[in-house]
């Protein structure tokens, strides 16, 4: 959510005329994020967040758009897309697919407890269960094949011991994913994003996940692997700390229990998530491209949680 696309007061105005939602008054730039242009928009009658759309087509954002509102209308406190008044949720902005959705109330929690943990965990089971019966197809958009294709391109930046862990990860990855168990793995429409700063709480009670640009059709444990790796580690460190875990864990499987196959490729799918992230931190940071506001995310984070990943061998359920 950096800003690639400056917007001033008077074109957000004339974008604002096509809906029935007040007059313009605050505009805002949200510098956070990497992929899109984002403000945040006060009018007479709401809250709400502007996108600016710089890499997903109009083609691929029906997916997305139509998600938050399938889930929204589950009763998911997830970011509800505003139609204008010609019933149209995809809109453009100066030459870019944009959309304007409701803002959640609420604020990010950066150093979480377990009972945030736990509600996160009931939160994505929850969505998983409600997303079963969404029409759409797309697939994850940073998963194996896009990681095949990056990786390559950010060897050159890497050290002889870095490059080794990322090759070898990648080449375990793709040998997993041939396999019939991971082939039968439960998936569907997930979040695949569903970080700290993606979730905001209010009163300690969770209010709203948003930022769900990077959704597609994937396996539940690798959305529950991506959420376990940021809610629940130590960050200097890596590790899972077991109290969050467990209360992650358990909350998740209270409302949808794993199968057999996805406790057992759980440790791999964690492994697959951190991968995930370190190749888009790398390609960010290695790789960037101009923005106002924009601070790429460290790298080294996730190769932390990598290497500690395929070190510890764990058993999660020990957890739990």
């Amino acid at each position: 959510m950096a800003v690639f696309t400056p917007l001033d007061a008077s074109e957000v105005e004339a974008f604002l005329a096509r809906f029935d939602l007040g007059t313009l008054c605050e505009l805002q730039g949200i510098a956070s994020g990497i992929e899109n242009t984002n403000y945040f928009v006060t009018t007479t009658r709401g809250r709400f967040v502007l996108t600016l759309f710089e890499r997903l087509s109009a083609e691929q954002l029906p997916f997305y758009l139509r998600l938050m509102h399938h889930l929204a209308a589950h009763a998911i406190p997830v970011p509800d897309p505003m139609a204008d008044r010609e019933g149209h949720i995809l809109h453009r902005i100066k030459d870019k697919p944009a959309a304007l959705v409701t803002r959640l109330p609420g604020h990010s929690v950066m150093q979480p407890a377990a009972s945030h943990c736990a509600q996160i965990g009931r939160c994505l089971a929850r969505m998983h269960l409600a997303a079963r019966d969404y029409p759409l197809q797309q697939p994850n958009l940073r998963g194996l094949a896009w990681q095949q294709q990056t990786i390559p391109r950010v060897l050159p930046y890497m050290s002889a011991d870095q490059r080794a862990l990322i090759v070898n990860e990648l080449a375990h990855q793709t040998a997993l994913a041939a396999t019939s168990a991971h082939a039968g793995l439960p998936r569907g429409a997930v979040h695949a994003d569903l970080f700290r700063d993606n979730a905001l709480f209010e009163n300690d009670r969770l209010t709203g996940v948003f930022d769900w640009y990077f959704a597609g059709v994937d396996s539940w444990i690798f959305d529950l692997a991506v959420a376990l790796n940021d809610w629940c580690i130590d960050p200097p460190s890596g590790a899972l700390e077991s109290a969050r875990t467990r209360a992650l864990l358990d909350a998740y499987q209270r409302e949808r229990p794993l199968q057999a196959d996805e406790r057992a490729l759980l440790p791999d799918a964690l492994r697959a998530a951190a991968l995930r992230f370190w190749t888009s931190r790398l390609a960010d940071y290695h790789l960037p491209r101009d923005a106002h506001l924009l601070t790429p995310h460290d790298p080294a984070h996730f190769e932390r949680v990598l290497r500690q990943r395929v070190d510890a061998e764990q058993n999660l359920f020990a957890f739990a």
